[in-house]
């Protein structure tokens, strides 16, 4: 795990979950189904963690019966971010959630479970006790790279002022390096913000 997550990770107020049990309830991934089981069976360790965990619903309908809102929820992003295929979509349930909401393997829960939500930009249940800590780390990001950008427009001022070959080179490779930083959040829209 990366520099970023551990410190995310290390933030995260736990405290704020409400223990509902929808995030276990009807879970779904950026990869289908038969893409999750294609990496399984190249012993893709977080593909392996997570079938051993979750059971895919036999249809979006399913899922949509146990938590309609959530699921309704999750379609609404993808289809904004154009990111929606029925064919592609799957929902999850976590095998070992109990009918309190506890988890029967808490102790053992594999990190996976312990890192949840694991992103700023994790899609949780509307209500969820993270919602509005996501959206703070979320804001936290964009304006990192708000002032990345800034720095790029100053780099590029600075490169109009000078000549001397080693300092274009240092200011090439800081550029790199703010660009290398931007590439991360794409997905997210880094370049739009």
């Amino acid at each position: 795990m990366g520099i970023y997550e551990d410190n995310y990770l290390s933030k995260r107020p736990q405290e704020l979950c409400h223990m509902c049990g929808r995030c276990c309830r009807v879970v779904t991934t950026s990869k289908s189904y038969e893409e999750l089981k294609e990496l399984e069976a190249k012993n893709d360790n977080g593909a392996c963690e997570f079938l051993k965990i979750f059971v895919p619903y036999p249809s979006i309908e399913a899922a949509r019966a146990v938590d309609s809102e959530l699921v309704d929820n999750v379609i609404s992003l993808l289809k904004e971010d154009g990111n929606y295929d029925p064919n592609k979509t799957s929902f999850y349930y976590c095998k070992y959630l109990l009918d309190n909401n506890l988890c029967s393997i808490y102790e053992e829960r594999p990190e996976l479970c312990r890192h949840c939500p694991c992103t700023p930009w994790a899609i949780v249940p509307p209500g969820c006790g993270f919602e509005g800590w996501l959206f703070l780390e979320r804001e936290k990001v964009k304006e990192k790279i708000r002032k990345a950008k800034e720095e790029l427009l100053e780099l590029k001022l600075l490169k109009t002022r000078n000549t001397d070959e080693n300092i274009l080179k240092k200011i090439s490779s800081v550029e790199h390096k703010i660009h290398s930083t931007i590439e991360l959040y794409k997905k997210y829209g880094s370049y739009d913000w």
